[in-house]
Formats: structure tokens, C-alpha cells, sequence
């Protein structure tokens, strides 16, 4: 069996990630890890939410910071704000027992420009980021990537899909193509992945796919039970009955429909919250907080919104409907079965969308079971 210390992480990291309860290796890690410290190159990583992305990108990022000098060396990039703070939260712990100070930043939306300008001129080698603030920070003159030699762009096809296209674009080309490595990690490759990868990125550069011919964490049980609009609360209230001390999250598409379920749910007795777009920061980072500190059983959320929930010991997802695009079917699974558990990923679906469930089954390779509540 492989170990961390084989695969070439010091010991100081290793005390730290053993304390945080990460033992042996995942799938992505062992690939990863040996490649991205042993050589200076691009790399392509595709493997699900909820397979340990960070540590494959972040031990070997932490591993090529020289400490001697002051400038930022590496650069991180995910979609959303939370996200954002839980890489940096990471690599914090990371560090606990490490003999050299590293020093990471985080910029994102959603909180004053100025205080992020203000941290970053203290010494910071390794900055997180949102590419919409990043791009602001460029633009403005008050960030200076020229001496980043690493850039991971972290779930990569969601930041296409939320409108970071020209961002990314910006970004990569203020970088030294030459003097620049790109990690690129992702759940699925679309075609604007693919572009990305064509124009900044190496031909040869290696490519690791875990769980290869599927998108979709494999110890996740996919159902659907067949419902109509007017029986779906019913059902769905139905299946959290049965499952008492479970924890999960509820989908919804619109915003609208997240505050109207969450609103049906508490008036029925569940402990829910609800997470969508139109909500202020602070009430987003309490409702988020109640849940990861298990104050509340369930959430009700937009696919966007349920970005940089990590959440361990959530047994089921379910989809109040099924989205719209089929790269968040894989991450609204994604949000269960994590770090090497179980779990259900259930749609309550009307007649008529039996053939887009076939439609999911084809393009994911995975297999939907029908189930009655």
C-alpha cells in the first residue's frame, strides 16, 4: 500500500494531513502527488468532487515554494468565494507542522476590495482566487503575478460554466508562458476545457483520469422515484422520514423554488436551511456555518450557490429537479459519497422526464435504479 511518505511528502506535512484525519492516499493523490513534485510541467487531472483534489494540488504546490523570496510564486483558481476560503483553509492546516512559513492569501467577491489589497502587501507566495476579483486586482494594478511559476485552475469546468471564460483567458496570458506550469483539475472536459488546454497548456502534458469512463463518484447508488407536481413535497418528505439522522442536500433550480421548498420544510418540522443567489454574504456564511456545524439537518440550494460545501458525512443529494446542465448532475452528486463513503443520489422526476434520466445514463456511464417511496 502506498504511503504519503513514498510518494514524497515530507514529514512535517504528513503529521499535519494525518491529524486531519487524511491516512492513506486517494486515487487521485497517488497519481498526482509524484508527478507534479518530481517535474516542472502542465498537468491534467480529471476526477470527481469529493476525491481529495486539494491535497493532490496543494502538498506538491506547498513542496516548490522557496520562502527566501517574498513574491507570489503560485496561484490557485476556483469558482466561487467558498471555495476559495476552504482551499485556503486547507493549505493553513497543511502547514501546521511545517518548519518554513508559507503564507497564503485569499481574494474573492463579496467582501471589501481594499482589505484584500491591504493583505496583499504583506509577504504572500501563494494566492487563492475567484477569477472575476483576481482580474480586478490585475486591472488595477495592486497584484503582480509575473513571478507565478504554478497556476491550478480547480473544478475548471464549473468556472466555464458560471462565465469566467475571459477571465481565465486574462488571467493565463499575464502570466509567463514559458516560466508558467498549469494544473489543470476537473470533474468533466468540455470543449471549452479543451480549448483552454490546446492554447495554454503543453501537448504533452500528463494526464491522470481517476475512475476512468465516468464522470460520477462510483460508490454513489443513482434512483429516481416518478412523482407529479403536485405529490413531489409529499414524496420528498416522505424519504427524509425514513431517514432520521441523515444528512443531505436538496436541489432546486431557481431561487424562487429553493426559498419556497425551504419554507414547506420547516413548517412540516425539518431542521432545513436555504441557499440561493439573491441572499446577502452574511446570512449565506450563517446558514452555511449552521450546516457544516450540523445546527441544520438539510439544505435546500442552487447549483451554484451549493459551491465549496465540504461536507464529509453526507449520505444522499436529492434533486428536487433534475438540472438543466449535465455537468451539475456530476456535481450535485459529488456532494455525497465523500472521502471513500456511500452515498444516494435521488431524483423525484414527472412522466414525462423518464428520458432524460436515459439521456443521463448514457452521456455519465452510470446507471439510475427506479425506486418507490
Amino acid at each position: 500500500m502506498l504511503t504519503f511518505s513514498s510518494l514524497g511528502i515530507r514529514k512535517g506535512y504528513i503529521k499535519s494531513i494525518n491529524e486531519l484525519g487524511i491516512k492513506i492516499p486517494s486515487e487521485i493523490q497517488e497519481k498526482a502527488i509524484p508527478i507534479l513534485l518530481r517535474d516542472k510541467t502542465d498537468f491534467i487531472g480529471l476526477a470527481q468532487t469529493g476525491t481529495g483534489k486539494t491535497a493532490a494540488f496543494g502538498l506538491p504546490i506547498l513542496h516548490k515554494i522557496n520562502v527566501k523570496s517574498n513574491k507570489i510564486q503560485a496561484l490557485i483558481l476556483s469558482p466561487t468565494r467558498e471555495l476559495v476560503q476552504q482551499i485556503k483553509r486547507q493549505l493553513f492546516k497543511f502547514t501546521k507542522y511545517s518548519e518554513e512559513r508559507i503564507f497564503v492569501e485569499a481574494v474573492y467577491g463579496g467582501e471589501h476590495i481594499g482589505l484584500q489589497i491591504n493583505n496583499l502587501k504583506r509577504t504572500t507566495h501563494i494566492v487563492v482566487a475567484t477569477p472575476g476579483r483576481l482580474v480586478d486586482l490585475i486591472e488595477r494594478g495592486d497584484i503582480d503575478i509575473r513571478s507565478v511559476q504554478t497556476v491550478v485552475l480547480d473544478e475548471a469546468d464549473e468556472m466555464l460554466s458560471m462565465g469566467f471564460k475571459e477571465e481565465l483567458n486574462k488571467i493565463l496570458s499575464a502570466t509567463k508562458k514559458g516560466d508558467r506550469s498549469t494544473w489543470l483539475f476537473s470533474a468533466t472536459m468540455p470543449d471549452e476545457i479543451k480549448r483552454i488546454v490546446k492554447v495554454y497548456m503543453h501537448p504533452d502534458a500528463p494526464r491522470i483520469e481517476v475512475n476512468k469512463g465516468s464522470s460520477v463518484n462510483g460508490n454513489i447508488k443513482h434512483q429516481y422515484v416518478r412523482t407529479t407536481i403536485k405529490d413531489k413535497t409529499d414524496h420528498i418528505v416522505a424519504f427524509l422520514d425514513k431517514r432520521e439522522s441523515q444528512r443531505g442536500i436538496i436541489f432546486c433550480r431557481t431561487k424562487a423554488g429553493t426559498q419556497s421548498l425551504c419554507t414547506q420544510l420547516i413548517e412540516k418540522g425539518f431542521s432545513t436551511g436555504a441557499l440561493e443567489g439573491d441572499m446577502q454574504q452574511r446570512e449565506r456564511e450563517k446558514v452555511m456555518r449552521a450546516f457544516k456545524n450540523k445546527s441544520l439537518q438539510y439544505l435546500v440550494s442552487t447549483d451554484v450557490s451549493a459551491r465549496g460545501i465540504d461536507v464529509k458525512d453526507l449520505e444522499f443529494v436529492i434533486h428536487h429537479q433534475l438540472p438543466e446542465k449535465l455537468e451539475y448532475y456530476t456535481h450535485r452528486s459529488g456532494r455525497t459519497a465523500r472521502g471513500g463513503r456511500s452515498g444516494i443520489s435521488i431524483a423525484f422526476i414527472l412522466p414525462i422526464e423518464v428520458e432524460k434520466i436515459h439521456y443521463i445514463q448514457k452521456k455519465l456511464n452510470i446507471k439510475f435504479k427506479e425506486v418507490d417511496i
